[in-house]
């Protein structure tokens, strides 16, 4: 019979993070791409099978497994489904929060290889994923589709992205990986570093850290994960208002490596996102899987001139006005009301306006009609505003241009802006 472990009592929380902050000492530098984000994002989470009967360990034992764990080389497929219930923009050029690269590509402008667009492709939908890792100096992932690869590498201080359906390439040096605290490089400009995917135990890091008082932490069982034995841990909000369900992470029972990631809403249903391996190996790849050079013919777009070409276009987007630090004076305001998994972060828009409302005359009437199906309108002791839903993150802005958002319900977020007033 499968370990089943009871849910841990509170007062081992402190404990707990301290095996959470250890964790963070030892993620393996994987490049596997994830969702802005870089909130919650990627570990891998398959179909699983069998119930392997593993010795019985504690939720405290299993993240100190975690922390303890010390793999630097694997490579593997990964599959990544990812339904944060994202409205569909239909005909709307790009897309939503994607396809930006691809449509700057073909005008000399920016890259189609460029991380920053390419890799929002994975906020929605399925996706198949070829990843290798050898130490903190070189990780490779491709995104493989039905007739094309893209492929992002880092080797040493260089990283290069390639995307073979436009045959272009975007290269940065002096490269470092993303949370990378040895100081050994510096990111490139352009920000390439903060396009680098975090790693599966980044991402079961960042569920490590909601890990307090407010939260339930058991090992609920085993699976089997890409054929390997792995225990079954389970993150659960207390509080009322959340929207997340459960977390599970499924860890390796003999490396301590995260295998498997999903995290499901309080609402039901499909899970909000689904990533796993469909096979992994421990070992050490091939030298050459790092290795990169453009073929022949190919676009290269340097990351210095990719940066120097968007700064000249906010320039003249902003009538020749340089960009300033005070643009942003209204994100100082943020502050964060409440606590654990039902924390909303409260922030001003630049400006002290809401979003234009029907009859206002401040957006066309197609665009304005577009805006109000995106959006459920209410109202309270704050006045009125807008609530843009997705299943996991909600955000209400009101008419006075106050935002109120978190992984929390549409009334959670109301009731906070009523309080506030």
């Amino acid at each position: 019979m499968a370990p089943y472990e009871p849910e841990q009592d509170t007062s081992e929380a402190g404990e707990l993070r301290t095996g959470r902050r250890k964790a963070a000492r030892y993620v393996v530098p994987v490049a596997v791409a994830g969702v802005a984000a870089a909130t919650i994002g990627l570990v891998p989470a398959l179909a699983t099978s069998g119930d392997p009967d593993l010795p019985k360990v504690t939720a405290q034992e299993l993240v100190e497994k975690i922390a303890a764990s010390d793999t630097q080389q694997l490579s593997g497929n990964v599959k990544i489904s990812t339904d944060l219930g994202l409205p569909s923009l239909g005909g709307v050029p790009g897309g939503l929060g994607g396809g930006g690269g691809a449509d700057r590509g073909g005008d000399g402008e920016g890259s189609a290889a460029d991380p920053k667009d390419k890799l929002m492709e994975l906020a929605s939908g399925t996706h198949t994923l070829r990843v290798a890792a050898d130490g903190p100096d070189k990780q490779k992932v491709s995104v493989l589709g039905d007739a094309s690869e893209y492929s992002l590498i880092h080797n040493g201080d260089e990283m290069w992205a390639y995307d073979s359906a436009s045959n272009e390439a975007y290269h940065a040096k002096g490269f470092q990986v993303s949370g990378d605290k040895s100081g050994k490089g510096e990111a490139p400009k352009g920000e390439a570093r903060k396009d680098l995917p975090a790693t599966p135990e980044d991402f079961a890091e960042q569920a490590l850290k909601a890990v307090d008082d407010t939260t339930s932490v058991k090992v609920d069982g085993t699976a089997q994960v890409a054929g390997r034995d792995a225990y079954r841990l389970v993150i659960e909000p207390k509080q009322a208002g959340s929207t997340v369900g459960r977390i599970t992470v499924a860890v390796d029972a003999k490396t301590g490596t995260p295998l498997k990631f999903t995290l499901t809403p309080a609402a039901g249903g499909a899970a909000v996102i689904d990533a796993g391996f469909t096979k992994v190996d421990f070992g050490k790849p091939s030298a050459d899987t790092f290795d990169f050079a453009p073929p022949k013919g190919a676009k290269v777009t340097e990351a210095d001139e990719d940066a120097a070409g968007e700064r000249d276009t906010e320039d003249r987007n902003k009538g020749g006005k340089k960009f300033r630090d005070e643009d942003l004076n209204g994100l100082d305001d943020l502050k964060v009301i409440g606590k654990g998994w039902s924390a909303i972060a409260e922030l001003k828009l630049p400006g002290g306006k809401g979003l234009p409302t029907s009859g206002s005359g401040d957006v066309p009437p197609d665009a304005q009609r577009l805006l109000d199906s995106l959006g459920d309108q209410v109202s309270g002791k704050f006045g009125s505003g807008t609530v843009f839903s997705t299943r996991l993150v909600n955000a209400l802005i009101t008419d006075d241009g106050t935002v109120y958002a978190g992984a929390v319900t549409k009334d959670a977020l109301v009731k906070a802006a009523n309080a506030a007033h």
